[in-house]
């Protein structure tokens, strides 16, 4: 009985042990993250989110939606196919969908976006473009977003079936 409870304890001790060396190691890994980042700012956000001054148009049934794109490749990848006349239709209800007729290229781009409304975004599997007109809670590793509407949400909300789309780049 005696070699058990020495065995229990010499057990405890070592978890015991264990437990503060990993929240050692864990403090100096933060002390490291605040080093590299002694103002303890937000780091800069990945290129993928930036917003870039290119704008786009889509025109449909005398309406009217500008979109703010983002600066990453599927975006300019996206840009470098226009002018493009593209059928869109409602998907469950939270956003309308045209299969594009060449798929964008989703190397190098950070996928795994949350979708929320107003985003216009490229669904990798499907090879799709996406409005959405309601946010969409669940998050996959394959959509990314190219950009956000700027203008004419209610536009795309309020129109039922399918519709043709003429997409084009805004020229200032």
């Amino acid at each position: 009985m005696k070699k058990f409870l020495c065995l229990s304890s010499i057990l405890v001790t070592s978890l015991g042990l264990l437990s503060a060396c990993s929240n050692n190691n864990s403090s100096a890994a933060d002390r490291d993250h605040n080093a590299s980042n002694p103002s303890n700012q937000a780091p800069e956000q990945p290129k993928e989110n930036r917003i870039s001054a290119t704008r786009i148009k889509l025109t449909f049934n005398d309406k009217e939606v500008l979109i703010r794109m983002y600066d990453n490749p599927a975006s300019m990848a996206f840009l470098a196919q226009l002018p493009l006349t593209i059928t869109f239709e409602d998907y469950i209800g939270k956003e309308k969908i045209s299969i594009l007729q060449k798929r964008l290229s989703a190397d190098d781009v950070q996928a795994g976006d949350t979708s929320k409304k107003g985003d216009f975004a490229y669904y990798a599997p499907w090879g799709n473009v996406a409005i959405f007109y309601k946010g969409f809670e669940d998050a996959t590793n394959d959509l990314i977003i190219l950009g956000q509407i700027e203008s004419g949400k209610e536009n795309v909300e309020n129109i039922h079936g399918d519709f043709t789309v003429t997409i084009e780049k805004v020229t200032k």
